[in-house]
């Protein structure tokens, strides 16, 4: 096994707790250090080292980091562009500080080799371009959410130039996986529409029918996240963060293709202030780069995503 000390902030959550697994498989489960503000599920919490561990308290996170001589950092804890909404200035200060305690203790700690920090679609705004959105764009976020991934974006390169940090990140799309609940995303409806189909056959929908966005399986997050972070630093021409697009769809998109399951599952539009975010946003992403330098390829497509989602969350409720 490797010799890198991996630490993850953020493992309870919907990206963290499928990213613990697959590193610890690839660096050795003693090697990843799983932490969270919550307690995480037994897979990750008997499955390797974990702690509860506030970002926040940056004397503790350095403590911790200098103790366990963490060589990686994967930096996942954030609060999503709904709730943000409601908290706007206590969201802006967890998203943003929590970034740069890393970064600063990243530039510090001459141990650390890496740095990866999730970014998000939600940094483009409604003057964006929608369809094929590139990498290179107007960027004019309207959410607490998209404000503070564009401010971390900037940082993470002001880093990268001025101090030479190996930092690295992906503006992930709607992420989808049947492993934890839906965490206060405008995308979560993607989510939510599987577990209510099998539950209770409705499901009332915050977005409008066919409002369309870009999302990406929860497998095909973590191999991108993995390959990006196992390229050569040399080989990576962006500093600030990828775009990496998946495929797009709408709610309506995504009922149908379950009807085809269920036949007696029914939906209802109701769209709340979460669809004014979902318009903002793109309806399909450019994300050539990524695959030119560090081999982005996205393999689930909807109708095998939706397979896999229905089967699995069986399992969870006859658990």
């Amino acid at each position: 096994m490797r010799k890198d000390k991996i630490l993850i902030i953020g493992a309870a959550g919907q990206i963290g707790s499928e990213l613990t697994i697959a590193l610890r498989k690839q660096y050795g489960a003693a090697q990843v250090f799983a932490t969270d503000i919550k307690m995480a599920g037994d897979d990750i919490v008997q499955g390797g080292p974990f702690q509860i561990l506030d970002v926040m308290n940056d004397k503790m996170l350095i403590h911790f980091i200098i103790r366990h001589k963490i060589t990686q950092i994967y930096h996942l804890a954030a609060v999503l562009s709904g709730n943000a909404e409601k908290l706007p200035i206590q969201a802006w200060n967890i998203n943003m500080d929590s970034l740069l305690n890393i970064l600063e203790i990243a530039r510090m700690v001459d141990h650390i080799k890496k740095v990866f920090w999730p970014s998000s679609i939600a940094v483009f705004g409604p003057t964006t371009q929608k369809k094929n959105t590139p990498q290179l764009s107007v960027m004019e976020p309207t959410t607490v959410y998209g404000i503070a991934k564009l401010a971390g974006e900037r940082w993470c390169e002001y880093y990268h130039h001025k101090y030479g940090i190996d930092v690295r990140s992906v503006r992930y799309p709607g992420l989808i996986s049947y492993k934890t609940e839906a965490g206060g995303g405008t995308t979560d409806y993607a989510v939510e529409i599987y577990f209510e189909a099998l539950q209770e056959e409705y499901y009332e929908c915050f977005i409008k029918k066919d409002t369309a966005m870009p999302f990406l399986f929860m497998s095909d997050a973590i191999d991108a996240t993995l390959k990006l972070m196992e390229t050569p630093e040399h080989q990576l021409s962006i500093h600030s963060s990828y775009n990496i697009g998946g495929y797009s769809h709408t709610p309506e998109d995504f009922y149908n293709n379950i009807k085809k399951h269920i036949p007696s599952f029914r939906i209802d539009y109701n769209p709340d202030f979460r669809q004014a975010i979902a318009a903002s946003w793109p309806d399909s992403i450019d994300d050539q780069l990524s695959r030119r330098d560090w081999g982005y390829d996205p393999k689930c497509k909807l109708e095998e995503m939706t397979k896999i989602m229905l089967r699995q969350i069986k399992k969870q409720l006859k658990q």
